[in-house]
């Protein structure tokens, strides 16, 4: 399987962490952010991923770099099975056009994340679920106590996507499940997304979707999931991990002194 990955942003929510550094590559529990959601890509088969990278993209190809082996190319990289491609935007070109640009060349079925996320999400299900709605495209859903800072999606039984509701006011959402930033694209989605092109696909590609019914759908789960963002989420996630919310270990060779206490040799 191929995936997108998007780690473009600037992190403005988490300065000054992130005046010399992207958002991917801060470290939570000793373990850059990017390594982690790697690891759990290719846990899941995924073994061609493409980075599209806009603030610092010299830090990614850096990072990776040190990793890989002396014959990769310069617009390329290794991490454990899977190849490592980077895709670095002339300009912002918002989600739906990151995805669009990254993914040029590309003319198959597509798993695309946000490089901001934390999850345990079954892929394997993700894809299953796709498979068998028949959609050309699926939208991973979290639930979460207070939608209103979210992308809310009511679906239908089945799993139907029926509309979209942009931060509702505290009470007012239709639903608690929320977009949880991972997808699955046919190739006929991107085709819709105009080239070189600054397009939201949360507020323009995916509700335009709606105006034929059979081709959006979600999957629900209940996996672990945080947007490390904010300094109070990123803060949360190293609390999580210690906490052992997601895998059994939150470094390798890392050893668990006491409940939630952990010591690290490097």
């Amino acid at each position: 399987m191929k995936a997108v990955v998007l780690v473009g942003g600037e992190g403005t929510r988490l300065r000054p962490l992130t005046y010399k550094t992207p958002k991917g590559l801060l470290p939570i529990a000793n373990l850059p952010f990017l390594d982690r959601q790697l690891a759990w890509l290719t846990g899941h088969g995924v073994d061609d991923i493409v980075l599209s990278l806009g603030y610092l993209p010299d830090a990614f190809r850096e990072h990776l770099a040190a990793d890989s082996a002396a014959s990769v190319l310069p617009d390329e990289a290794r991490f454990d099975s899977a190849r490592i491609r980077f895709r670095q935007e002339p300009e912002p070109l918002g989600t739906a056009g990151g995805i669009r640009f990254g993914a040029e060349g590309i003319d198959e079925r597509l798993i695309v994340c946000n490089g901001d996320v934390l999850t345990d999400l079954d892929l394997r299900a993700l894809v299953a679920f796709h498979e068998a709605s028949g959609a050309e495209a699926t939208i991973a859903l979290t639930r979460v106590e207070d939608p209103s800072a979210f992308g809310v999606v009511p679906t239908r039984d089945d799993g139907e996507v029926v509309a979209f509701v942009e931060k509702p006011p505290p009470g007012r959402a239709p639903t608690n499940w929320v977009n949880a930033g991972t997808y699955v694209l046919e190739p006929s989605v991107l085709e819709r997304i105009p080239p070189r092109l600054t397009v939201s696909i949360e507020r323009e590609t995916f509700p335009r979707m709606l105006d034929r019914p059979g081709r959006l759908f979600a999957f629900r789960s209940d996996a672990y999931w945080i947007d490390i963002g904010t300094p109070e989420k990123y803060l949360q996630a190293h609390t999580d991990l210690l906490a052992g919310c997601i895998g059994s270990s939150p470094v390798p060779g890392a050893t668990e002194r006491e409940p939630g206490v952990w010591t690290q040799v490097r």
